[in-house]
């Protein structure tokens, strides 16, 4: 059985001792019920991860970290998921498969017709649950790199900010399909998957993704819900481009 693998944001450095930040500890001792000796896993979401044996002292863990292991599970390419708000917590769902099947990052969007609506502390305390659950999903499928996830911005403003590679709107009335758009452009090593809220993008804001050079793609006969269709263009991107 593979040693359990724990997110830790401490420096790490081969032949170090560590001790383990508060909630990983009750995780590991109290919620996992592991035992001193046992092997585990820290890394820090900068690259790489370190085999450590567990040490226990009352309530407090520490770590006797081992060699670096450089060992990577990113995909060749860098992947975003601008995802229009859904309702309920469906956007928990984004996030943790997003970053299974490898996306480098989320952004969601507060779309016109998005049900959910943050403001405030209820944002800071929404976009700190989403982190959680990115940086947990990272410890179970194996990356040592955790995908980012933004704060909620409208469209135009993540429009206006400088774009991370090609920019493709799924719309299933457009006039090219996603294959067709990705075979024209072998060589791409950054792109984004913009995937509208429950009802769609607006008019308004379709036309000022246009303006913006977004393109748009559709993907199969079929209209996907808003919490697969991000996650179907993702899985199909990284099959069709090799990564």
């Amino acid at each position: 059985m593979p040693a359990p693998r724990f997110y830790c944001d401490v420096p790490l450095s081969a032949g170090a001792r560590i001790a383990l930040p508060d909630a990983l500890a009750h995780h590991a001792l109290r919620v996992l019920r592991l035992r001193a000796g046992e092997t585990i896993v820290l890394f820090n979401g900068l690259g790489g991860e370190y085999p450590a044996v567990l040490e226990i002292d009352g309530k407090a863990g520490f770590a006797q970290l081992g060699d670096f292991d450089p060992r990577e599970a990113e995909l060749a390419g860098r992947i975003t998921v601008a995802q229009g708000l859904p309702s309920g917590d469906k956007m928990d769902w984004v996030v943790e498969k997003a970053v299974e099947l490898g996306a480098a990052h989320v952004s969601p969007i507060a779309a016109q017709r998005s049900v959910l609506q943050l403001s405030g502390p209820r944002l800071e305390k929404r976009v700190a649950h989403w982190q959680r659950i990115a940086q947990s999903a990272a410890e179970q499928c194996g990356r040592n790199r955790l995908m980012t996830v933004d704060a909620p911005q409208t469209l135009a403003d993540w429009l206006a900010q400088p774009a991370d590679g090609l920019r493709l709107l799924c719309h299933p009335e457009a006039a090219e399909d996603l294959a067709g758009r990705l075979r024209a452009m072998p060589d791409a090593r950054a792109l984004t998957l913009l995937v509208g809220p429950e009802g769609g993008w607006s008019d308004k804001e379709l036309e000022q993704a246009r303006q913006a050079g977004v393109q748009a793609v559709r993907f199969g006969p079929r209209v996907l819900r808003t919490e697969t269709a991000g996650l179907a263009l993702l899985s199909a991107v990284s099959a069709l481009l090799g990564w």
